[in-house]
This record gives C-alpha cells, structure tokens and sequence, in this order.
C-alpha cells in the first residue's frame, strides 16, 4: 500500500465531494481559525508560501492576496473534488498554483518557500514527522511554518454537542478512535505537536491555545451540516439509516447555541508556528 492511501481514497470520495459542494459554508465557519494562523504566518509581498491541505482554495486566495505583488502561493492536496473547486476559484490568479499531490512525498526542490502554511490540513498524514521533514526541506533556511489544527473533540462543542446528542438518542458509546491515527484530531496533544516538529527538524516551536465561536448559519443550517461533516457526518456516511432516528435530539443540542446572529458554537484549536 502507498503513502497515506487510505487518506488519500477517503478524501477523493464521498468526504471529499461533500466538502467541495459546502464549501461556502465552511468557509465562513472555518474562516476565523485560518485567520488567526495566518497572522502567525506574517506573509509578505513578493513571498513564495506552501499551502498544505489547500482544499477548496479558500486559504489560497488568502495566501495570494497577502503575497501580492511579486509573490506566489502553491496550493497543495490530495482530493480531486476539492481541488477543482480551487481551481475555478483562482482560474486566472497568476499568483497562485494548485496541484494534486501528497506533500508528505511531493519533490518541492529547488528549497524555494518563504513559508509553508495550513489550515486543518495537516493533521492526515500516516507519518507526521516524515512529512513535516519534507516540508522543513522545502523551505528556505529560516523560513516559516504556521498552522491551525483542532484541540481535542470535548473542546470543540461544534463538533461533540451534535455527535453526544446523537449517541444519546441511538443508545450508543460515542466512538473512540486512536488518538495519534491520521484524522482531524490527530494534533490535539500539545507535545505530540511539538516532538514530532522537533523531529522533523523544526526550531522556535509554538503551540498556542486560540478559542473562539463559529458560526453554523441558522438552526436547520447547523443541524445539516452536523450530519455532513465532523464526527457525526463520518458516522451517519457509514451508517445512514442512524441519521433520522437521531435528529431531533441533534437539533435539541445545537439549539441551545442559538442566537440572534445564528448558531454559535464553541471551537478550540492550537495556533502553531515554526522556523526550518
């Protein structure tokens, strides 16, 4: 079996094609946390920057405008759905590129990037530390990392309230997966974090805790997309039939964000920054 495989199936079938048809909408969730990895990343006019886990280019474009004039971002993923929703976003941008690639193996030589940036995805590869290496490579000496990724599930209430209430109402044990397996919550130990960027060769590493409540549009909007993405939408992808028996008890428990601007829900992610 190759390098992340099972990843790489997983995000080029019915994962990645549901990211790609929500995108808008997890673009304005995801938005504020990507931001705030890309104050850390600080990119400059005329920088060159790698963007890993590109997705469907919404960090791209961010990327691009902050690099302008005179620089140039690469957007790198491995999902064919998500990737061609980047491309008919940037079609004509001369400042950006997007591949499908594995940035675990992908040949980034010459060593050309002021910076290498994520937003949420870097957390699937089958070894971290492998893949971090390959990225340290392919920056200049000194150049920059940063990037967001989730802190554990009981923190990020957006995701653990619908997946509770679910379990609750199908007389299930909420799943418990291996906490080190490539999956979104791959990076919520702090120190695992830091070892494996240590490893990697990485200096001046920072791993600061950021908070702040996301915006899942109204009350039937939140409840969908709890059945789409997240903990909840991976089990309900596998077992269908689950979904209805547990929505009005999902409905009840993101509810009780409800306010006057829409669905608020807490998210906690670590804000992480390096130099190779």
């Amino acid at each position: 079996m190759s390098v992340n495989a099972d990843q790489i199936a997983y995000w080029n079938a019915l994962a990645g094609a549901t990211w790609a048809q929500l995108q808008d909408r997890l673009d304005r969730q995801l938005a504020p946390l990507g931001d705030a990895a890309l104050v850390a990343l600080a990119a400059a006019p005329g920088e060159s920057i790698i963007d890993v886990g590109c997705g469907c280019g919404a960090s791209t474009l961010d990327l691009a405008q902050a690099v302008s004039p005179g620089g140039h971002v690469l957007g790198i993923d491995v999902s064919a759905p998500m990737l061609a929703v980047a491309r008919a976003r940037l079609e004509g941008l001369a400042t950006a590129t997007i591949l499908q690639a594995d940035a675990q193996s992908h040949d980034f030589t010459p060593a050309a990037a002021d910076g290498v940036y994520s937003r949420f995805g870097v957390m699937f590869f089958d070894d971290p530390q492998a893949a971090f290496a390959n990225l340290r490579r392919a920056l200049k000496p000194g150049g920059r990392l940063a990037f967001v990724c989730w802190r554990p599930l009981s923190q990020n209430a957006w995701m653990a309230a619908p997946l509770a209430a679910a379990c609750a109402a199908l007389g299930e044990t909420p799943p418990a997966g291996d906490p080190d397996a490539p999956g979104p919550f791959a990076f919520a130990d702090p120190q695992r974090v830091r070892t494996i960027l240590a490893g990697a060769g990485f200096v001046d590493v920072a791993v600061d805790a950021h908070d702040t409540p996301i915006n899942g549009g109204d009350l039937d909007d939140a409840v969908a997309m709890a059945f789409r993405v997240g903990p909840l939408g991976a089990l309900v992808r596998e077992q269908p039939h689950k979904a209805e028996p547990a929505r009005a008890a999902v409905r009840a428990a993101l509810a009780a964000f409800e306010t006057p601007a829409g669905v608020l829900t807490p998210a906690a992610v670590w804000i992480v920054s390096a130099r190779g």
